[in-house]
């Protein structure tokens, strides 16, 4: 009898089938086209020590039979209606107590309906995001598991085998898995992080600053390049120099990668041969739309997907960039100076891109019942996932230190870096804008630092405008929250109190 299926053999499906098959899991796997699960198969025959603990099957029945009782059954495929239709479909050849697993990028919403559905019916589900790519899903992926603890506790076992593993001492991801050798060593980077829908709402929010960190590190890549004047190989050794301090992560590795690829097809690099559209999957969309709806300030965030939104414009940018002027950029007289100081700004943008993502967080359990262990959270994120970076241990502390911790502008390593580095942040925003060179993320980020470090903002006017055209109330500041007044700016000029 199979331990697991895994049914949906797209990228990630076959390689999440590998690792399972790495780790002694006699795993089956089925897909809706059997040509997809031969070919499959017959590749794995060929090329991966592991093949032998795999099953294939061309009928649902019988994949589901395969199963050991009660079956825990992984779903990949796509979200949505297909999810509904996959489910609907294996229904009639469950059992109470099996568990469904969607590894898919769903909607939260979807999975909070589609748990409660089940739990009616007595199978139990669990949304599970996984981040990666499908080199994580081959070799260790971070797992966010959501559902109830019963259901997390019938896969805990494998999802901890599975998972990208870390260095217990010092955080950093456990490289040198291969084919039928995966790391055993370590601390798994999976966990349960909450009911129902929780799991994806956390892969949403890992995506959300997955957008935001990929934005900024564009965009400092392009200050160098146009206000530094460096050529790709010393843009790759900046960056991979700034791997080795506190911006190591797997971005900025693989930035450091990217730039130093020769073009395959001619001269020159392959990176200034790639068109400046930037696709999406939809996942940072929901997390900007997550935060309107919440009322979440996560201003980063959604500026990164508006970045790509108007990158997309390409030809109206082509038309646009031969009649609308802007300022030559300025030359750096001290290319070094430029560097340095770009590297804190990036560090500090990034310290308010996490901090808007874990503020999101902590809105949505507040409305969705959820109990987020915010440490744990930062934990899993340090290996297997694409955001995955060495600072997430200070984000762990700092929630170590204090689980109720509003902001992590408010944690004190990362107050002090920002007092330390705001100065070079600013300069570099200035320098941008001087320099007519965009930086929405950037200089986002920063008007969220100001705006967060201020006593007072301007929204008192804001208020009294809108109680001028729509009698929409105020508060005072001399009074207690909570006590509303009305100003009658067009009749008797009397304050009237509102409760």
């Amino acid at each position: 009898m199979a331990d697991i299926g895994v049914l949906g053999l797209g990228v990630m499906g076959r390689n999440l089938s590998l690792n399972l098959a790495d780790h002694g899991y006699v795993t089956a796997v089925f897909n809706r086209h059997p040509e997809v699960t031969d070919r499959f198969l017959a590749e794995c025959r060929q090329r991966e020590p592991s093949w032998t603990w795999l099953q294939g099957f061309h009928e649902l029945e019988a994949f589901v039979n395969a199963i050991e009782r009660p079956r825990r059954i992984v779903l990949l495929v796509k979200a949505g209606d297909p999810t509904d239709l996959t489910i609907d479909n294996l229904l009639p050849f469950l059992d109470p107590g099996d568990i469904l697993i969607d590894c898919g990028n769903a909607h939260w919403l979807d999975t909070i309906r589609r748990e409660r559905e089940l739990r009616r019916q007595e199978i139990l589900f669990v949304g599970s995001g996984i981040s990666g790519g499908e080199t994580g899903a081959r070799f260790g992926p971070s797992l966010m598991a959501g559902g109830s603890l019963e259901a997390w506790k019938r896969i805990e076992p494998v999802w901890l085998d599975i998972a990208a593993k870390v260095d217990p001492k010092t955080g950093d991801p456990i490289e040198g898995a291969a084919p039928g050798k995966p790391v055993r060593e370590g601390e798994p980077c999976a966990a349960w992080v909450g009911e129902n829908g929780a799991g994806h709402y956390v892969k949403m929010v890992h995506n959300g600053i997955e957008y935001i960190d990929m934005q900024l590190i564009a965009e400092s890549y392009w200050l160098l390049k146009h206000l530094g004047g460096f050529d790709n190989p010393t843009l790759a050794d900046i960056f991979a120099r700034w791997n080795q301090g506190d911006l190591a992560s797997y971005l900025i590795a693989i930035t450091a990668e990217i730039l130093r690829q020769p073009d395959p097809a001619g001269k020159g690099y392959l990176i200034d041969k790639i068109l400046d559209a930037a696709g999406q999957k939809g996942t940072g969309k929901w997390a900007a739309t997550s935060a309107l709806d919440l009322g979440v300030p996560a201003n980063a965030l959604a500026e990164a997907v508006f970045a790509r939104f108007l990158a997309a414009l390409v030809e109206q940018r082509h038309q646009a960039s031969r009649v609308l002027n802007g300022p030559q950029p300025l030359q750096a007289t001290d290319p070094d100076a430029l560097t340095r100081q770009l590297e804190r700004c990036l560090y500090s943008a990034k310290i308010c891109a996490y901090a808007q993502g874990f503020q999101l967080m902590q809105a949505a359990q507040e409305k969705y019942g959820w109990h987020f262990d915010f440490a744990t959270i930062a934990r899993i994120w340090r290996g297997g996932c694409i955001i995955r970076a060495r600072f997430l241990n200070r984000i762990a502390a700092a929630f170590d230190t204090s689980p109720d911790l509003a902001n992590l502008l408010l944690a004190g390593d990362f107050r002090r870096v920002l007092s330390e580095d705001h100065a070079a942040w600013r300069r570099s925003v200035a320098d941008a804008v001087l320099s007519g060179l965009p930086v929405p993320a950037l200089s986002s980020a920063l008007a969220y630092y100001d705006s967060y470090r201020s006593e007072r903002l301007p929204a008192n006017l804001i208020q009294a405008q809108r109680d001028y055209f729509g009698a929409h109330t105020y508060e005072r500041v001399d009074r207690p929250r909570g006590a509303f007044f009305h100003f009658d700016w067009h009749g008797s000029r009397q304050e009237i109190y509102s409760d």
